[in-house]
């Protein structure tokens, strides 16, 4: 149905005026792809504003506390990530930092550690500049974390769902726990085995009723931002899974069906035209060979989107405040 038969706001169209605005002035950054091809046209999109985009430095200086999924503290060290975005965005006023959480644990004892995290960080006083990202899995741990410990609300400005994992996964119907225990056994993983429940939290019947039995706090502004990627955008290691969610949903990234990654009553930024993991794990920038074997279309301008993520949220919350 239209987003906004579901209680969802469409954006889409101040997104991509941000996005194309920000592509275009950063063209020396890495993975860039023209507007069009970086974000896929789903249905009728909601009309731009037509206002300036504001490129400088930061008003807010707003910080991306991202969350990331299943099994990344196990893959970490392999993966050799760069901070290419973390610079990129201190470069303009922003930040980001990484918040742990159990790689294969459960969204409850994730949430706990989510709640722990922000709460050891120092207090500011004004307005709340944390944008709390949950990326795949990480987006269930962050709304758990909400839910459950609302002495965190003052501190948090906005939450985003980033390609997650909000009403589960299909995928998660036929997998087991031991299987995603597999990656602790990765090259130089140091993640630990948990509670070991992070398959049983992703499986569709359980987010749903998660959802259904935890109406999420009104006083925090809620966005999605969804992967919905062209088919010929499916790196080839996931070739599988996609045509496995497919008899499901064809509208999927290779890990999620597209609208199970919008948080209820958020403010729908952007479509985007990359698969699941192309998103958020930087594979093909530090490993030539699996990227030309494997993550075949992993490429995509993660900087200049988690910019334009920011620039959106921080328009946004200056005109509407925080809250739905």
């Amino acid at each position: 149905m239209p987003a906004t038969q579901a209680g969802v706001i469409d954006q889409r169209g101040r997104f991509r005026e941000i996005y194309c605005a920000v592509l275009e002035a950063r063209h020396g950054l890495p993975d860039y792809l023209p507007c069009e091809q970086a974000l896929t046209r789903v249905g009728e999109e909601s009309a731009g504003t037509a206002q300036p985009v504001e490129l400088g430095p930061s008003n807010r200086r707003l910080v991306a506390a991202v969350v990331l999924g299943l099994g990344f503290d196990c893959i970490e060290e392999w993966l050799e990530p760069i901070g290419s975005v973390a610079e990129h965005l201190r470069r303009y006023g922003y930040d980001l930092v990484l918040i742990k959480v159990g790689a294969l644990s459960s969204t409850a004892n994730n949430a706990r550690q989510i709640r722990d995290a922000l709460l050891a960080m120092p207090a500011e006083s004004g307005s709340p500049r944390l944008v709390l990202i949950g990326y795949s899995k990480g987006a269930p741990d962050v709304l758990d974390s909400l839910v459950t410990y609302p002495e965190i609300h003052s501190r948090i400005a906005a939450v985003v769902s980033a390609a997650g994992a909000v009403g589960g996964s299909p995928l998660a119907n036929d997998a087991k726990e031991y299987q995603a225990n597999v990656l602790r056994h990765f090259p130089g993983a140091k993640c630990e085995a948990g509670d070991g429940t992070a398959v049983a939290s992703l499986r569709p019947a359980t987010r749903r009723d998660w959802l259904a039995a935890n109406p999420l706090p009104t006083d925090v502004r809620y966005y999605s931002l969804v992967t919905f990627p062209q088919p010929e955008r499916i790196s080839s290691v996931m070739k599988s899974s996609y045509r496995k969610l497919s008899r499901v949903d064809a509208r999927n990234d290779g890990q999620l069906i597209f609208y199970d990654q919008v948080i209820p009553g958020s403010h729908l930024m952007a479509y985007v035209n990359a698969d699941h993991w192309a998103l958020a794990v930087p594979i093909a920038r530090t490993h030539a060979t699996i990227g030309a074997m494997f993550v075949t279309e992993n490429a995509y301008p993660r900087e200049a989107l988690v910019e334009a993520l920011l620039r959106f949220v921080e328009e946004d919350l200056s005109i509407n405040g925080r809250g739905r």
